[in-house]
């Protein structure tokens, strides 16, 4: 018999992780939980700890250490903290795949160090690539330790290239619009986070659904696509699809168009990415045809969605500019999340701390931290003076 895949599962209270579980529910014969971790949610990850067994646990924010150590007391599992044990833990001879379900910068480093010792990486966290594609890309090839997308939008195109020769015109990347899709720009002043979070297709955590509504998401998208498929930005394109059915189309030089539907539901690139290149069966709705009527699809309005444009500026710019962008946004959607900006206050700060920033062309890891703090510093100082202090606190958005 086959042995069973091990996986650790980084961000396993989350969207993505939770739903990873799911998958390890329904194939226990395939697949074994080796580590879980979570950033402060100590209680659901002593839970799934309690259920799947591990031989270790992470909580990143060291001050749910002790109440998780306690809850996990009459456990033969060990019990680390910290951000530095993220990194530690994916390199353990007993694990085969690390599920990289971290939310923003807070994935990079722990992808870094599953890479260095050769383990294959079911990609989830884009931020890595945003922030350091080409330090990524060359880890991979050099460790032969392949990575393996988990968003819908690549795991598409991936899918779209299995086993395709012949070289790629273009990619398409399809968005649904988010909640805001038909709102002018007056309007988008004034939406609430309440609105901005009510996301019309998609269940997620709450900074990718807010980077969904800004199209931040989409624009992120974008430079994982260059980076995990080699392409050149002309050769990546968006279109608003807001039926959602349709998750990313590869273009070939015949003009033929491959295209992957699906339900909008996660657990389906998720499997792929821990099964590739077997499928397995996966229950769920599928999709009737005779029931979809028409899909739509419309050209992204970058003016009242800048952030878009944004991503598209950092991928010709290159070098650190995709760190500068990410830190820049994780800093303003923490502070929309908090009520402290506007919705339209997102692409602001993002396009000044961008302007402000140090630009590096080929950055070493230890520049793409020094660019990632000065970039969070000049964010902050965007902020009105009552946000700044109280998003020094609210660094990470994982669960």
């Amino acid at each position: 018999m086959e042995r069973k895949q091990r996986l650790a599962v980084l961000g396993s209270t989350g969207s993505i992780g939770t739903q990873t579980l799911d998958i390890v529910r329904n194939y226990p014969e395939r697949f074994e939980i080796t580590t879980l971790t979570a950033h402060s949610n100590w209680e659901a990850l002593a839970a799934q700890a309690v259920e799947f067994a591990p031989d270790n646990v992470v909580i990143a924010n060291e001050r749910f250490y002790t109440p998780l150590r306690e809850a996990l007391s009459s456990q033969p599992i060990k019990v680390y903290a910290g951000e530095q044990a993220l990194e530690q833990v994916v390199r353990s001879e007993a694990v085969d795949t690390v599920v990289m379900a971290l939310v923003g910068y807070s994935g990079l480093f722990p992808t870094v160090s599953a890479l260095l010792h050769g383990k294959k990486v079911a990609l989830a966290n884009k931020e890595c690539l945003v922030v350091a594609g080409e330090i990524i890309t060359a880890l991979s090839a050099e460790h032969r330790a392949p990575i393996l997308p988990v968003d819908s939008e690549h795991s598409a195109i991936f899918q779209c290239l299995v086993g395709e020769p012949s070289p790629v015109e273009k990619v398409i990347l399809t968005a649904s619009g988010g909640p805001f899709l038909h709102k002018t720009a007056a309007e988008l002043e004034k939406v609430s986070v309440e609105d901005a979070l009510n996301h019309p297709c998609w269940t997620m955590g709450a900074k990718v659904t807010i980077d969904s509504a800004s199209l931040m998401n989409k624009g992120f998208e974008v430079i994982e696509a260059k980076w995990l498929f080699g392409l050149r930005p002309d050769q990546i394109d968006v279109l608003i699809h807001p039926r959602s059915v349709i998750h990313s189309m590869v273009q070939f030089a015949d003009g033929a168009v491959k295209a992957q539907l699906g339900t909008p539901d996660m657990h389906l690139p998720i499997q792929y990415a821990l099964s590739f290149p077997e499928r397995m069966p996966l229950d769920g709705p599928r999709i009737d045809f005779a029931e979809l009527g028409c899909l739509e699809f419309f050209k992204p309005d970058t003016a009242r969605f800048p952030n878009l444009g944004l991503a598209f500026e950092c991928l010709r710019r290159g070098g650190n500019a995709g760190g500068i962008l990410n830190a820049a946004n994780e800093i303003a959607v923490a502070a929309f999340l908090d009520g402290q900006i506007g919705f339209t206050d997102i692409p602001r700060i993002n396009t000044e701390t961008l302007a402000r920033a140090t630009a590096i062309a080929r950055p070493t890891l230890d520049q793409y931290r020094q660019t990632d703090a000065e970039a969070r510093e000049i964010a902050r100082s965007l902020l009105p003076a009552q946000a700044r202090s109280r998003n020094c606190k609210a660094q990470s958005l994982n669960s």
